[in-house]
């Protein structure tokens, strides 16, 4: 399977919170739920196409709980994302959860020091997408191991000024290309995009030059 990285993110990179005051209040946070006024009809119209990819759900602690709280409560048979989330195979990482606790339909607990080589594990699997929505420290420990395939994003044109980056220093550098974007409906200015890992552990490194009057690379 390959492993791909689902993020709603403003322009200013900030992931925490976006769909409501108290969905991640942590460290302090006070500017959540900046999305929702950005959330014009057909602005996640990707969501429900993300979803429909995933043959596994692999999410942290934090947003397993988030999403178990609200999703469980959607069931409504058309929603692609409550359906998915509801019946389809889940994975949690989390070393304080039980199964008991991390009960919601099909969901596995990953416990241990080794979660990168249990995800590597699970991405040996036959299957398409091994999804990973939300997560933030989850998301950053599987980039700095090399394992994330692809990175959906919806970035929406807000500033947010604080709260936790989808990256921040440190992170090993890597190069994507964009294979999809699209303008989302509704007018409020969000784009999608889908960006295809083709480097990891290096950006390259280069240097404009003017050659015979001539604006070069080398």
């Amino acid at each position: 399977m390959e492993l791909s990285v689902h993020t709603f993110v403003s322009l200013d990179g900030v992931m925490q919170g976006p769909g409501g005051v108290q969905e991640d209040p942590s460290g302090g946070f006070d500017r959540g739920g900046w999305l929702v006024p950005h959330s014009t009809e057909g602005q996640l119209d990707p969501v429900g196409e993300w979803f429909g990819r995933a043959d596994a759900v692999l999410l942290g602690r934090t947003t397993f709980e988030m999403m178990r709280t609200y999703w469980s409560q959607v069931t409504e048979p058309d929603n692609v994302v409550a359906t998915t989330l509801n019946t389809g195979q889940k994975y949690v990482v989390s070393n304080t959860l039980t199964d008991a606790d991390a009960a919601w339909g099909k969901t596995t607990v990953l416990r241990g020091d080794d979660i990168v080589e249990q995800v590597r594990r699970l991405k040996e699997q036959p299957g398409g997408e091994l999804q990973v929505h939300g997560s933030r420290q989850l998301v950053r420990t599987l980039h700095d191991a090399g394992l994330v395939d692809v990175h959906r994003l919806i970035q929406f044109p807000v500033v947010v000024g604080a709260g936790k980056r989808l990256f921040d220093d440190g992170a090993v550098p890597s190069v994507y290309r964009i294979t999809e974007s699209q303008v989302a409906a509704g007018g409020s200015g969000a784009v999608a995009l889908t960006l295809r890992r083709t480097a990891w552990g290096t950006t390259g490194a280069g240097e404009f030059v003017v050659r015979d009057g001539r604006e070069a690379t080398a």
